[in-house]
């Protein structure tokens, strides 16, 4: 029985209120739907049984290459955020697994476990970081980690990444991602061949650690921290590295790590065709990575990456198991809060793939008639499946307004009370 930190009661005092109008939209919904020839109770079960994990590090106040504004209630630690993790998934019930992320959330892998355990919380893939110093270690990373032109920089960082193999293989965990910031500032600073022979050289030594059931997700970004050119770049890099690795590598989709206008539901086409997709990153941005919460700026682009995996799994593509996982953090908002709105914005765009005619579209693609293909997806993201959401919610044991429910609870003040005010003001992505 896992250790809810809002009153059942409470929740059930909210669910109360909103009931009668749920029902009542539910079945006008379902009505809507069953002339289109979509079943409400099918697509609803399948969105109840989507799950996205949520980070570890996305419950407390992001920071910016400038500044970092602490907020009231922040966790002091790993534990501190299991318990914030453990609202999120009682509230929305889509979020029952956690990624850490080390040496951040290191911690004595009994306690990480026995602690989850008593939250109802399980984990997922573990992140290294290797794009930042840990204090007291041997080799700074600031010319790079797994690309370091130093052997001994290298075999830090591979000893970092198998040590995140070992706590997860202790906690349940069965991938790890790697993501580095290893790069250029100036033309002629590094040499491109080398340095990606290296990074190579150096994943290649931690596949091998690799369980046998486990997953190596390789993420790339286009920049930052390094501007001028960067290890891992682009999805084409990525897929490399996945293909020269071997079978349990496969490729990661942050969808904030690429240059405005991608085109990102291309790239999981791609990554999908050539069973190289091993997950996603979800989180939205309006520049570059900016780390908002998913579906905040382009809605619709996340609509159409859903609809991607969902013809991917009714296609039947072989061993098709992406990792969804949220990755988020920023000032503005109570992160629990924001957290909460992605994971069922994530959720809002799988229904929504759900119940496109895909006989119809494909009819349409068929015929070259643009106007009506294009038709037929936009209907499917106009359809306001908000009652889906709110009664897998509620049939799961979750809240149907899991927003005005956290708010009603006082959660964040409970905790403001309990943990210390942070002072940490200073610059610098967290």
């Amino acid at each position: 029985m896992a250790e809810f930190r809002i009153a059942p009661d409470l929740v059930a005092a909210e669910n109360d209120k909103r009931a009668a109008a749920l029902k009542s939209d539910y079945e006008a919904l379902g009505a809507t739907l069953a002339r289109r020839g979509v079943d409400i109770e099918a697509v609803t079960r399948k969105v109840s049984e989507f799950f996205v994990a949520v980070p570890s590090w996305g419950v407390g106040t992001g920071g910016t290459r400038f500044a970092r504004f602490p907020g009231t209630g922040e966790p002091r630690g790993i534990f501190d955020k299991l318990d914030d993790c453990a609202v999120i998934q009682q509230l929305t019930r889509a979020t029952p697994k956690v990624s850490l992320h080390i040496p951040w959330d290191k911690a004595d892998p009994r306690e990480l476990r026995a602690k989850g355990d008593a939250l109802g919380l399980g984990f997922d893939a573990m992140n290294s970081n290797t794009f930042s110093d840990a204090p007291g270690q041997a080799h700074s990373y600031k010319f790079g980690s797994l690309s370091h032109v130093d052997a001994a920089t290298r075999a830090q960082a591979v000893e970092h990444n198998i040590e995140c193999i070992e706590i997860g293989k202790a906690i349940g965990s069965k991938a790890l991602t790697v993501w580095i910031g290893d790069g250029s500032n100036f033309p002629g600073q590094t040499n491109f061949t080398k340095a990606f022979e290296r990074y190579l050289s150096a994943m290649a030594d931690i596949y091998k650690a690799l369980p046998d059931d486990w997953r190596l997700f390789s993420e790339h970004k286009m920049y930052e921290p390094a501007f001028y050119s960067t290890v891992v770049q682009d999805w084409g890099t990525n897929y490399l590295i996945a293909q020269t690795l071997g079978p349990k590598a496969q490729c990661l989709v942050d969808l904030g790590h690429h240059a405005p206008n991608t085109n990102i539901e291309m790239i999981v086409a791609r990554l999908i065709q050539f069973g190289k997709l091993g997950g996603f990153h979800f989180n939205d941005s309006k520049y570059g990575d900016d780390d908002l919460d998913a579906g905040a700026i382009e809605p619709y682009r996340l609509f159409l990456v859903f609809n991607e995996l969902v013809d991917a799994e009714r296609r039947g593509v072989n061993d098709f198991n992406p990792a969804h996982m949220i990755d988020q953090s920023h000032n503005v908002t109570d992160p629990i809060e924001s957290l909460i709105s992605s994971a069922n914005e994530i959720r809002r765009a799988y229904a929504q793939a759900l119940i496109v005619d895909r006989n119809a579209l494909g009819e349409y693609q068929d015929a070259n008639d643009a106007l009506m293909a294009s038709e037929t997806l936009k209907r499917a993201y106009r359809a306001d499946v908000e009652p889906i959401l709110a009664e897998a919610r509620r049939h799961a044991g979750g809240a149907i307004d899991p927003v005005a429910t956290y708010r009603a609870s006082g959660y964040r003040r409970k905790v403001a009370a309990e943990r210390p005010v942070s002072v940490a003001g200073g610059g610098g992505i967290i």
